[in-house]
């Protein structure tokens, strides 16, 4: 009965997003059908929600924390040596470490991997879990955090004459502005207190089948509603060519269904929220249809970007996520990119891809490798 119940309560969070998929999947159809053939660049982007002190039986001690991280920083070193792109950039997580679980000297092996081209750092927190947080409490922990990883670790990214730090951002327990009816969060003016304190983009979504998956999807959009209030991001218009963004911007992963999945020789369909996790490894089927989900900025169609998401801590996901089996996996897209010439491959931190779709934005063409530092800056 539990498991029925949470099964019927999970495809009741998910209708709002399920009626509207159909007519997302009818407008691709038709944009496929009448698009050109040009050579598309894919942009792939993985937010890692990064937890070295993650345990199912609660916080792991500091000496465990780094042992794991420095087992971690060998494999990101080993496979971005292994995996270039077309540019040469070496394929790498962007860290989304959390607020609330910082530990300098975790940081401070951070700080040489991301000055070594292997992941740069962004901004991850939990709250509002065992009681709703407020919204004095979340601007401070997000302004002491954000100046915590600027000015001690050197992270972060600038605008031009600019010495506000900027940030991106993923809510760790996916309730993003209080989406996930009043659990994990509590804060209706999240997206609001993002804006002002300089976050430039939010990577949390998608989240289905969870409470928190707005109706909107497989898009890069800006919110439609008042950012004070509860949810703002549950629609609003695509970034589009000669638009400058109100920010922050979403930026969602691909949320297709998976019909590769067979039951006694008849498809059976999986839903796929481009989670990359040891029970949902990559594969070259699911990357056909993150592809296919063209997620860009509007009047850019070349320019596909394809953000995945991961627990990276999580023992039986680490290898999948960062080990050998994803070296396989991107392996493979690059031959077949090589053998194609239907597409090129491009890896991306979450602030460069961000320069690239303010790039797409003001109307530049070409290789979006090009726009790698387009606007927001690290300074290390």
């Amino acid at each position: 009965m539990g498991d029925t119940g949470t099964l019927f309560q999970k495809l009741q969070w998910s209708l709002p997003w399920l009626v509207r998929y159909p007519f997302w999947r009818g407008r691709q159809f038709l944009q496929h059908a009448t698009g050109n053939n040009s050579v598309k660049n894919l942009i792939f982007v993985v937010a890692n929600h990064f937890e070295p002190a993650w345990s199912t039986s609660g916080l792991l001690d500091l000496s465990t924390q780094q042992r794991r991280l420095d087992e971690w920083c060998e494999k990101a070193r080993r496979i971005g040596d292994a995996v270039r792109d077309v540019d040469g950039t070496a394929f790498q997580h962007t860290n989304f470490y959390p607020a609330e679980q910082y530990h300098p000297t975790l940081l401070e092996k951070l700080e040489s991997l991301q000055r070594d081209g292997f992941g740069e750092v962004e901004v991850h927190l939990h709250h509002g879990v065992g009681k709703p947080d407020t919204a004095e409490n979340l601007r401070r922990v997000l302004i002491d955090f954000r100046d915590t990883l600027a000015h001690e670790h050197g992270m972060l990214s600038y605008e031009p004459n600019s010495n506000e730090p900027k940030y991106a951002f993923v809510h760790g327990n996916l309730a993003l502005a209080n989406s996930a009816g009043g659990r994990n969060c509590g804060v209706d003016s999240e997206m609001e207190i993002l804006a002002e304190t300089g976050c430039y983009a939010d990577f949390t979504l998608p989240s289905a089948p969870e409470q928190s998956q707005v109706p909107r999807l497989n898009a890069i959009y800006q919110c439609a509603y008042p950012l004070n209030e509860k949810v703002p991001h549950r629609s609003g218009p695509n970034v589009s060519i000669g638009n400058t963004p109100a920010l922050p911007v979403i930026f969602t992963g691909p949320l297709v269904f998976n019909w590769h999945r067979r039951v006694y020789g008849l498809p059976v369909p999986r839903i796929d929220s481009s989670v990359i996790a040891a029970n949902y490894p990559p594969t070259y089927e699911r990357f056909e249809n993150w592809r296919d989900a063209s997620i860009g900025v509007a009047g850019r169609p070349e320019w596909i970007f394809i953000k995945l998401s991961c627990h990276g801590f999580i023992p039986a996901d680490t290898e999948i996520t960062i080990g050998d089996p994803m070296r396989r996996f991107l392996e493979s897209v690059l031959e077949e990119s090589e053998r194609s010439r239907q597409f090129k491959v491009h890896f991306a931190s979450a602030r460069e891809a961000f320069n690239m779709v303010l790039a797409a934005i003001d109307g530049k063409k070409g290789e979006p490798g090009e726009y790698r530092d387009y606007h927001l800056r690290t300074r290390n």
